[in-house]
Order: structure tokens, then C-alpha cells, then sequence
């Protein structure tokens, strides 16, 4: 069960070149999404369900009525794909942070009609993190649904893109785990887990940085502004659920479990953004051989605690196999 697959469909792209929104030649190669090519990495990696990520990859669009658009077309095309195979796509609905009206238009239509199963957003936008006060209208009406919210990184706030801030570093590298660890302490540090306990946070690539500076956030919560008691960032950090995407080795994976329980990690391909044989040779083999984890722990990590965490998989058929 996979919780980690970036969905650009065709349709989008010749929409968004249609609307002059994009040029197709200077999309990065993971927008280049195929299905014959996605089924067979799927067979090969032996992964029963993508849960899709909408994956609509415009720096700015002109006015909220094109981003509307933007998800409808989107919508379309991902659930032609769910229905032509329902056992192996299901999919999250796309909200923006800084668009109460549009988010509200997107996880109406895919939770309640279109059988999504969470919404999918982005770490910071426009230099604002997840869980900014200025979030908490949007917050407050996915947590009356209990909603699965999945989180995926992207350059940090003020970077140019066209020009990585160490040169030959790709900003995936480094940059992307950096801005999910900064929403997770934002979500920390403005209790939205307390305040909306319905919701269940996804974080992408093993939570970034986030593991690996526990002790380190622990120790200077009371420097943060304002201060917050240490044990509220162990706590967090349990609540939390993690992908494994990265790919994570023995020694990315020994840590995390030093922070959360088995329960709460979930399997991530990073399809396509991250190669077929990166998955199939290295990521896939390190997860199956790691000896930290037991058979059962991690059979929940590849399947059980997706289907806990969202039972519409189950119910749609999505996984059997």
C-alpha cells in the first residue's frame, strides 16, 4: 500500500499548456506520468494500491477560478484512471493552504463525492507553514471529517528554483526535508494536533530532519516563542505518521523507531519522482532486509497501518491481492 505517488495526468498537462500555464519540455521528469509504465513498476515492486497525490505543478495561476479548474481537470482524469482500476488507484484531494474557498471546493468534491481518501498539501506556501494560525478555518472543518491530511515538501520559502543555494545540490536533496522538519515543529509549537485531534498527519521521506533532532527540539522548546514544554514535542512525534520514502537505509529507519512506534509508519515509493530501480533495487531490498524490524512490523508498515489509518481501502476493494 503505498501512500507516496505523485499523479500529473496527461490531461493536465495538455490543459495546463492549453491555458499557457506551463511548457511541457521544462516540467521536471516526474510530471511525465504513464500507466503502462506506472502498472509495471507497481508489479515489479509488488505494490497492490497507489494512493495518488494530484500532483499540479504551476508556480502561480492567474486567480482562484483557474485553480478551481486546474483540480477539476485533475479530478477527471484521476478518477477515469480509479475507475478503470479501482483495486489498484485511489487517491488524495489537493487543498491550498492560502485558498480556504478553492480547498473547500476540492475536499468537498473529492471526499464526499469522488471517494478520495485525505487531502494532499504542500509543507509552506508562500512562506507560510502548515499549521499557521491562519490555517485554522480550514483545519477546523477537515477535522470535523477526521481527515487524513498527506504532506509532501517543495523548494524552501525564498529559494529560486532555477538556482540551487549550494551548486550541483538538487534542492530535493537537502532543501525537501528541511521544509517538512519546519512544518512539523510549526505544528508543534501551535498545538494543532491538541486543538484539532481528528486529524492525522502524514509526514513524507521519514519526517526529514525532524527524528534525527528530537532530543535536539526537546532540549530548546522552552526557546521557542512561545515556549512549549519538552514533552509536548515527544508527544507530537508519536502522533505523527511517517512514510518511509526516501529511501530510507537500516540506519534513517533505526532512528525514526527511536521516536515513533511501527504503528505509525506507512509505505512511500515516491513514484516517479524517484526511479524504478531505486525502488525496486535499493529501497524495496533495504526495507525487506532490515533486521530491526520484525515479519509482522513490517507487513503493518507495507499494508496493516495504511488500511487502519484509511479504511475506504478496504471497503473500495483497493489492496485485495
Amino acid at each position: 500500500m503505498d501512500v507516496h505517488h505523485h499523479y500529473t495526468s496527461p490531461a493536465w498537462v495538455r490543459w495546463a499548456e492549453g491555458k499557457d500555464l506551463i511548457n511541457p519540455a521544462q516540467l521536471p521528469w516526474w510530471t511525465r506520468w504513464d500507466r503502462t509504465t506506472t502498472l509495471k513498476l507497481m508489479d515489479d515492486a509488488g505494490i497492490a494500491t497507489s494512493v495518488l497525490s494530484l500532483a499540479m505543478p504551476v508556480r502561480r495561476f492567474k486567480d482562484p477560478a483557474q485553480v478551481r479548474e486546474s483540480v477539476t481537470v485533475a479530478f477527471e482524469a484521476v478518477t477515469e484512471l480509479t475507475a478503470a482500476h479501482p483495486d489498484r488507484f485511489s487517491f488524495f484531494a489537493p487543498i491550498f493552504t492560502d485558498d480556504l474557498e478553492t480547498s473547500r471546493h476540492s475536499f468537498t468534491r473529492g471526499l464526499d463525492e469522488l471517494g478520495a481518501l485525505g487531502v494532499q498539501t504542500r509543507a509552506s506556501t508562500h512562506g507560510v507553514y502548515l499549521g499557521d494560525p491562519s490555517h485554522n478555518t480550514l483545519l477546523a472543518e477537515l477535522n470535523e471529517r477526521s481527515a487524513v491530511i498527506n504532506t509532501h515538501p517543495l523548494d524552501l520559502p525564498g529559494a529560486d528554483p532555477t538556482r540551487p543555494a549550494v551548486p550541483g545540490v538538487p534542492s530535493f536533496l537537502c532543501d525537501f526535508p528541511l521544509d517538512t522538519t519546519r512544518a512539523a515543529v510549526n505544528l508543534i509549537l501551535n498545538g494543532t494536533l491538541d486543538r484539532f485531534p481528528n486529524l492525522s498527519f502524514i509526514l513524507p521521506h521519514g519526517g526529514g530532519f525532524l527524528p534525527y533532532i528530537a532530543s535536539r527540539a526537546e532540549a530548546f522548546a522552552g526557546f521557542l516563542t512561545p515556549a512549549i514544554e519538552p514533552s509536548r514535542v515527544r508527544d507530537y512525534l508519536h502522533r505523527f505518521y511517517y512514510d518511509t520514502a526516501a529511501p530510507m537505509g537500516p540506519e534513517s529507519l533505526a532512528t525514526l523507531l527511536t521516536v515513533t512506534d511501527p504503528s505509525r509508519l506507512l509505505y512511500g515509493s515516491d513514484w516517479p519522482a524517484t526511479p524504478a530501480t531505486t525502488i525496486t533495487d535499493f529501497a524495496l531490498p533495504a526495507l525487506d532486509n532490515d533486521h530491526t524490524l520484525t515479519p509482522r512490523q513490517r507487513r503493518h508498515i507495507n499494508r496493516d497501518n495504511a488500511l487502519r489509518l484509511m479504511p475506504a481501502l478496504n471497503r473500495t476493494g483497493a489492496g485485495v491481492g
